[in-house]
């Protein structure tokens, strides 16, 4: 039976053109199109963070801001991790957090 994963992107950079944000759309399309049914949700880009702690609220997202996420289905954490190395936000110097999903 496959398992879900959450994908929690991080870091990265804000494309400075309309030429460069497309440029970037079509790498995330074709890293999401070539993992097909893998992705039960392809996610979405994040706004405005806030990390909620006792210490308070910080308002910039705190120490590791999420800029997107998405949802795949995967036999094991470590198929998830290798579809997740492919993530362009890896090539633009940010990561991906790979977490088991638990059915509830």
């Amino acid at each position: 039976m496959m398992s879900r994963f959450m994908f929690v992107y991080h870091g990265g950079s804000t494309p400075a053109s309309e030429d460069e944000q497309q440029k970037v759309m079509a790498a995330w399309m074709t890293w999401i199109e070539s993992h097909g049914a893998s992705f039960v949700e392809a996610g979405a880009p994040i706004g405005d963070n806030r990390t909620v702690s006792a210490a308070g609220v910080t308002a910039d997202g705190g120490a590791n801001p999420t800029p997107g996420y998405g949802l795949v289905t995967a036999d094991s954490i470590e198929a998830a991790t290798k579809i997740a190395k492919g993530c362009p936000i890896v090539a633009d110097g940010g990561s991906v957090e790979v977490a088991s999903v638990f059915g509830m």
